[in-house]
């Protein structure tokens, strides 16, 4: 009776096997028939950077990388990149020029940089030594690294960057992120910092400790009213606001 149940028992066990084997692989031909246009393995490719993030696997499967040349160059053919670059080259890069700050050999950090389109506007403007990071890669002008601990020898640059407006406001430890910007610029060097018009730039003095304000701008970015306040790293603590 014994031999007769496990005999049994095998037989269902095969039974339950088979069925999920051939329920697999069903799945599997129906994904790929559903994400592969005609079985030839030739994908059928959606939209690229602004589709909803994939719901599905098979929606995921769907999406390809796309070339960063490529898209770099769909970028500087919007209406708002160029906006941004025009409001840059005229709000901060102007001011750094005529103080003899920003020239064609300086060494310029790119922080919280998104896209790049501030990287792009000061190679536009015959700066070539241009270095952008944020917490997400961006090829070919962005690289990972975190504001708060940056991987850059102590003033490794002439100049550095912020042109996102929540950059200091949204700050993990705002002070940390300051430090980290001040350590990487030269003495005498400048700091750039773009903040929303409500947070202030003495509020931004504050926080920099090692600069003191030497200019303020207002800008509009991205369809926001901004100030643009420029710092210069000081040799003391001495610290002054523009008149």
């Amino acid at each position: 009776m014994d031999g007769h149940v496990r005999r049994l028992l095998n037989r269902v066990s095969i039974a339950l096997a088979t069925v999920a084997t051939a329920a697999l692989l069903h799945l599997f031909r129906c994904s790929s028939s559903t994400c592969f246009a005609g079985g030839t393995g030739s994908p059928t490719y959606a939209s690229l950077s602004l589709a909803p993030f994939p719901r599905t696997s098979c929606d995921a499967a769907s999406r390809r990388v796309v070339d960063p040349d490529i898209r770099l160059a769909k970028l500087r053919a919007s209406p708002r990149w160029r906006r941004h670059s025009a409001a840059l080259s005229a709000a901060a890069f102007a001011p750094l020029r005529r103080m003899r700050l920003l020239g064609e050999s300086s060494r310029v950090l790119c922080v919280a940089a998104g896209a790049g389109p501030a990287v792009d506007a000061l190679h536009a403007a015959g700066v070539g030594d241009v270095k952008g990071v944020d917490l997400v890669d961006f090829p070919p002008l962005v690289r990972r690294a975190d504001a708060h601990n940056l991987p850059f020898f102590d003033g490794a640059f002439d100049i550095v960057l912020a042109d996102d407006p929540g950059a200091v406001a949204g700050a993990l430890f705002p002070s940390r992120f300051a430090a980290e910007v001040e350590r990487t610029v030269r003495r005498g060097g400048a700091i750039v910092i773009a903040v929303d018009r409500h947070f202030g730039f003495s509020t931004v003095a504050g926080l920099f400790t090692k600069s003191r304000v030497v200019e303020v701008r207002n800008a509009t970015l991205d369809g926001s009213l901004v100030n643009i306040v420029i710092l210069r790293k000081m040799s003391n603590r001495i610290k002054s606001l523009p008149h």
